[in-house]
């Protein structure tokens, strides 16, 4: 385990969904906003480590690992979904007694930050979503373009390709991933390693690459939500990403009334751990602006 993995869990608290045990961190001043962050594929809520102290200045964060992911518990007799994890979020806030919050999302983690934005169009008995951020990731599944490693994943030798992944293979992957500008540096490769393989986490990852199809599935429910949100809607993303860069901004400012993009140079698919303070400073541009809007 690194040093930054350890400290992050040494933080961490558990509580239990569905007979699983969930981690999950809360830290910031009781009367601040909720910033619920929401992590991607194949890490964990760890993703957050070098954006948290600046967030933390104005923000109550909230985050945990989804079900499969981190150091929540990983079974391999489950149904892994975006639904679930979005039910999972749900409990997890009605267990922290938010009302209102916000959303900053990567990865897989904007799949439920999409269907969290369909349910708060739909219910008013739920906590209020206030703003939805993303960073780089599917939110149009005719964009997205696979790795080939998602695609072997996908195929019917999905089972022996997670039993055979090793820490080089994953460590090409992010390196492809980061781009030739911000690459890696070998503490984040450690760590996406140790959150991988905690409790065996590369066993069941042919059961969480499930949300490729669930994009397709639920595409016009997602989509939509994006187009008729009330809310304030911001797009953080790195565009040298191979697999959501500028092709998938393109899509997004062509659907997405009233697109609000901030495009950050040479960054990749992960911008919150390539240019950490370039993302908060974007990020905070756009709350302020909403605090404006609101006086």
């Amino acid at each position: 385990m690194t040093q930054s993995t350890d400290a992050w869990k040494a933080r961490g608290n558990y509580f239990t969904y569905r007979g699983h045990n969930i981690f999950w961190r809360e830290e910031g001043r009781a009367d601040a906003p909720v910033l619920l962050l929401i992590h991607g594929f194949p890490t964990a809520s760890w993703d957050w480590l070098h954006v948290w102290p600046d967030l933390l200045g104005r923000y109550r964060l909230l985050t945990l690992d989804m079900i499969g992911f981190g150091y929540s518990d990983k079974p391999r007799d489950y149904t892994y979904s975006i639904l679930d994890q979005a039910d999972l979020y749900d409990q997890f806030l009605a267990m922290r007694g938010v009302g209102e919050y916000h959303i900053l999302a990567h990865d897989y983690g904007d799949s439920v930050a999409q269907e969290m934005v369909a349910r708060d169009i739909e219910r008013a008995d739920r906590p209020k979503l206030r703003s939805a951020c993303f960073l780089n990731g599917g939110l149009f599944p005719e964009t997205h373009r696979r790795v080939r490693f998602q695609s072997l994943l996908l195929s019917p030798i999905g089972p022996l390709v997670s039993l055979l992944t090793t820490k080089r293979k994953l460590s090409a992957n992010m390196s492809a991933v980061f781009g030739k500008q911000y690459p890696p540096d070998a503490e984040t490769l450690d760590a996406m390693w140790d959150l991988l393989r905690e409790r065996h986490g590369e066993r069941i990852m042919h059961k969480l690459i499930n949300y490729i199809p669930d994009r397709i599935e639920h595409r016009e429910r997602w989509v939509g939500a994006l187009q008729t949100a009330e809310i304030p809607l911001k797009l953080i993303v790195g565009p040298v990403d191979p697999i959501s860069g500028s092709h998938m901004v393109e899509r997004y400012r062509e659907l997405v009334p009233r697109s609000d993009v901030t495009e950050l140079p040479g960054v990749g698919h992960y911008p919150q751990v390539q240019t950490p303070t370039a993302v908060t400073t974007a990020y905070f541009e756009f709350r302020d602006r909403l605090a404006t809007v609101c006086l």
